[in-house]
């Protein structure tokens, strides 16, 4: 038994460790980004009415399929990017992830109001041989090696996030935003560029912001944070986070068995 309890321990901690330790962007796809050239810097006007679009194209949306790419800075240090199957239903929110790279097969499910409240877990290898364990998506242990918790994953909840910050922005009236047509995963997409020279402050958590909406569904499909400039750094800012929804497809009627963990 105590055997047990120690492999069931080694296993929730993998799977947090790994969780959320992830990479954004395809690998085909380049992470750094050159400041937008051309036309004067935009009004925070733009994004606002960018996000209040997407806000109300995803009212729309039951469920979809993608291929989430994350990437994440961790104790400095930028992180290997992960490849992960995703799928989510919106109502009630659920979440289930699927690992193709690194670690393949690992899974990760969250479902509102189910385990009371907990993530169901399931590592690789031998660890794995104990199955799905819970876990308390707030746990210290999990938030120390990732960026955000399991709950806040999904288009739905970046559009809420961007929403709040953007109507900061606006408010604030530091941004400098510029905004720009771009491909990206073979969309359309309208990428708005947000920089944050002035944070006095301190009412900004990123120096730069750089989101693409898919012109034809209005939703943000990456997403891409970057600190301040260090001295001897990148003139842009290092990458802190990543997020991409590749391959997104809406609608597609996911099954309810594929939460059930």
């Amino acid at each position: 038994m105590r055997r047990f309890r120690r492999i069931q321990v080694w296993g929730t901690l993998s799977v947090l460790a790994l969780m959320l330790v992830a990479g954004q962007n395809p690998p085909s796809v380049s992470q750094g980004f050159q400041p937008v050239a051309g036309p004067a810097p935009a009004s925070m006007e733009i994004p606002v009415r960018l996000i209040a679009e997407a806000r109300q194209s995803y009212q729309g949306v039951t469920d979809y399929t993608c291929l989430f790419v994350k990437q994440e800075n961790l104790h400095g240090q930028l992180q290997p990017q992960n490849l992960i199957n995703m799928w989510v239903r919106t109502k009630p929110f659920s979440v289930y992830m699927y690992w193709k790279k690194p670690n393949e097969g690992q899974e990760a499910c969250y479902v509102a109001g189910r385990n009371s409240g907990m993530m169901r877990a399931h590592s690789t290898g031998l660890i794995g041989a104990v199955g799905f364990v819970s876990l308390d998506p707030s746990d210290p242990r999990c938030l120390e090696n990732s960026r955000h918790p399991i709950t806040d994953a999904g288009v739905g909840r970046l559009i809420e996030r961007l929403a709040d910050r953007w109507e900061l922005e606006n408010r604030v009236n530091k941004t400098i935003v510029h905004i720009a047509e771009y491909d990206y995963d073979k969309r359309r997409c309208i990428r708005v560029d947000t920089l944050h020279p002035d944070n006095t402050g301190k009412e900004f958590l990123f120096y730069r912001t750089v989101v693409y909406f898919d012109k034809t569904t209005r939703l943000p499909i990456r997403l891409d944070n970057y600190d301040w400039p260090r001295p001897g750094g990148d003139p842009n800012g290092a990458l802190m986070e990543s997020y991409s929804y590749a391959g997104l497809k809406l609608n597609v009627g996911v099954p309810d068995s594929t939460f059930d963990h």
